[in-house]
């Protein structure tokens, strides 16, 4: 079992049908902004996120341009998350598709 890769558009139409959206940027990045709805999915918030998402449940991941987020959907998928996504572009894929964003401030 492995991940997909999708578009920033088909991103946001999943998280809008309940996917579950996770940023994986570092803390100020994401602050400053983030596609909206977006869970920061960090190694200190990994456990919270394993009370929150089913196993099952959708999961859409972003990150910078579309590379870290691969590599924990791979991580995703070997613990045992079956319906994996990777935005491609990341966020910089996600602004340029003008997707709706958020900030922390």
């Amino acid at each position: 079992m492995s991940f997909q890769e999708i578009t920033p558009q088909q991103a946001w139409q999943m998280a809008q049908q309940g996917a579950v959206l996770a940023d994986v940027r570092d803390a100020q990045h994401y602050a400053n902004a983030h596609p909206k709805g977006a869970f920061h999915l960090t190694n200190q918030t990994f456990l919270q996120f394993e009370t929150l998402v089913d196993f099952d449940s959708p999961i859409i991941l972003s990150c910078y341009h579309g590379v870290s987020s691969r590599n924990v959907a791979a991580f995703l998928v070997e613990q045992g998350y079956e319906n994996v996504f990777s935005v491609i572009g990341g966020f910089e894929g996600w602004i340029k598709a003008s997707l709706p964003v958020e900030t922390d401030y």
